[in-house]
């Protein structure tokens, strides 16, 4: 299996996403709390500023850019700015932007909560996720590598679909992380190739090479010499959203940009491309840590 590759330099990304905060699969959701100390104070914060009475200390970074810049992550709010702007500017900025900041505080709370939930027990009966159903992990000394059940309901317990890794039954939670994560990537390369082949001839492209990617902040990426580059924990989401991404980036063999002819060609092939898309923004991986 080809080793994940990172995209190179003059390939085009699909979009920016956080790794550590995307999901397989919805679990409950979680009444909203309002925002905590772990977001209304940045671990790096240098500043502070009131916004509609909530005191928000902030990371502050000198950039090279025209404008001032904001960005609200996990870890709270970052202001990015030109050399030349003064601090009172700055918060004139922010409490223009008051109420989008605090918003978007309130979700990444919401999706930090929506996350731990969803982390993964690296433990015999835990589940995980695969094409957008969660399976069930069972340690079987007889099995070589791991082995999905053929069977939707494999044990009379059990409501879910079955993965059999071959581990004793003692063995260590890394050793099962691993085993599986390697069973995933095996799948991901497998279906990516079976999409990329059934997409490809529809959209008049060609692929030279298929690599899977572990990037921190791509989906996937494409090359002007006929290379792409999808990301294995894709694997972990049904098969529209898959299709949604491998046509994208099979699209960028034709436009290599985003124009409206760009999304023409991914409309041909996934009309419904936009239900996709916002799947990949509302559901965050789980944790697998």
């Amino acid at each position: 299996m080809p080793s994940p590759r990172l995209p190179q330099p003059g390939q085009l990304s699909l979009f920016e996403f956080d790794a550590a905060s995307h999901e397989a699969w919805r679990p409950p959701r979680a009444s909203t709390p309002p925002p905590g100390p772990d977001l209304l104070r940045h671990p790096r914060a240098q500043r502070e500023i009131v916004l509609d009475g909530q005191r928000v200390a902030y990371e502050f970074r000198v950039a090279r850019r025209r404008s001032i810049g904001f960005t609200v992550g996990l870890e709270g709010l970052s202001v990015r700015a030109p050399r030349w702007v003064r601090r009172a500017d700055v918060d004139e900025a922010l409490r223009e932007r008051a109420r989008w900041i605090l918003t978007k505080l309130a979700e990444q709370r919401e999706r930090a909560v929506r996350v731990e939930a969803s982390r993964v027990q690296w433990r015999e009966g835990s589940t995980i996720a695969f094409l957008g159903e969660p399976l069930v992990m069972v340690l079987d000394p007889r099995v070589a590598g791991a082995m999905l059940d053929a069977e939707t309901q494999s044990l009379p317990e059990v409501p879910h679909r079955v993965l059999r890794i071959g581990l004793p039954h003692d063995a260590r939670p890394e050793q099962l992380r691993e085993a599986v994560q390697a069973w995933l990537q095996r799948q991901a390369l497998r279906v990516f190739e079976q999409r990329c082949a059934h997409f490809a001839p529809r959209i008049g492209v060609r692929v030279r090479r298929l690599a899977l990617s572990s990037a921190a902040s791509r989906w996937g990426s494409a090359s002007d010499d006929g290379g792409i580059w999808l990301h294995w924990r894709l694997i972990h989401f049904t098969l529209p959203v898959i299709d949604y991404v491998v046509a994208h980036e099979l699209a960028h063999l034709r436009e290599m940009n985003h124009s409206r002819a760009f999304w023409e060609v991914v409309r041909s092939v996934v009309p419904d491309y936009r239900h996709a898309r916002r799947t990949l923004d509302d559901q965050p991986l789980p944790a697998l840590d």
